[in-house]
């Protein structure tokens, strides 16, 4: 199976970001020309840049040799992303797994494939799904399970102001759904320790 390498979108402006972070700060009263704040519309505008910009990386997959046919299992993924509704960000773990097919991927890649969706406006269901897919359809394991755990700063610092309430989605796809052995396993891995 050919993988192609993934590479992120190309088209951002960070001048008229900068631009545009200057108008919403001082919309809301702000005085961006104190000392203190005469940078932060470019801070500003680099800083989204880099939660809404996933780095290049080129997926890398071996032939499964050996024929290892249990879990592949990738816990705590750092995961940090914004969430779509108020662009404020939401972090907190991925475990990602799968039951390898004939090809077996770079470990760090499980990582990478993580940061890839994550970096963008996102909701959590559908980061979720993503990298289930993802995984899905470039590897074509046996089974593929998805859990995150994230905390929405949208829920904690605005609105219900639910300080320490965690989000947690999952995806299990294959065996890992089908097989009730096989998803208690995976679950069971994804517990906090």
């Amino acid at each position: 199976m050919q993988l192609t390498a993934v590479r992120p979108r190309a088209d951002r402006d960070l001048v008229a970001a900068e631009v545009a972070a200057t108008a919403f700060l001082t919309a809301l009263g702000l005085d961006v020309d104190s000392e203190s704040m005469r940078e932060t519309p470019a801070r500003m505008a680099r800083a989204y840049a880099d939660l809404l910009s996933p780095r290049p990386f080129r997926p890398t997959t071996f032939p499964n040799d050996e024929g290892y046919d249990e879990l592949v299992l990738a816990r705590d993924i750092p995961i940090r992303s914004v969430c779509e509704h108020h662009l404020l960000p939401f972090v907190g773990v991925a475990h990602v797994g799968y039951l390898p097919g004939e090809r077996i991927i770079g470990l760090s890649k499980l990582a990478r494939v993580v940061e890839l969706f994550a970096h963008g406006p996102q909701v959590q269901e559908r980061l979720t799904k993503q990298i289930a897919d993802w995984l899905s359809g470039q590897l074509a394991p046996k089974g593929v399970g998805v859990v995150i755990q994230a905390e929405h700063l949208c829920m904690t610092l605005r609105g219900v102001q639910a300080t320490g309430a965690t989000t947690v989605t999952s995806t299990l796809l294959g065996a890992l759904r089908d097989d009730a052995r096989s998803r208690a396993e995976f679950l069971a891995l994804t517990q906090p320790r």
